[in-house]
């Protein structure tokens, strides 16, 4: 079973931003409740778009950097990333189904 790659810092440039498949990146803390509630959703997803799409976490209290250039100011804040751009996010604990249906649109 595929699980989420753990992303920092120093990995974002080669795992999202040269992937050449959609990634999507769930921003996150230990103490955030709602980033709790989409966790699940998120391992899910890695799973279900194995070798179609790269699905990763980043800790924004470990990787600040990263999480500052991309303005993320709430958790869980979701970005779908397609060609080392951002094509879509999404702020907030949400449905998996609304997760996977902009997966679904960065991929085709």
């Amino acid at each position: 079973m595929a699980k989420p790659i753990e992303l920092t810092d120093d990995n974002f440039e080669s795992e999202v931003l040269s992937s050449d498949v959609p990634v999507l990146v769930d921003f996150w803390a230990e103490w955030c409740g709602p980033c709790k509630m989409v966790a699940p959703s998120v391992a899910e997803l890695a799973d279900e778009y194995e070798g179609k799409a790269k699905v990763g976490k980043l800790d924004v209290d470990s990787n600040q950097n990263v999480a500052a250039k991309y303005g993320i100011r709430s958790i869980p804040s979701l970005l779908i990333f397609k060609g080392g751009e951002v094509v879509d996010q999404i702020i907030g604990a949400v449905p998996k189904n609304q997760i996977q249906s902009k997966l679904e649109t960065a991929l085709s």
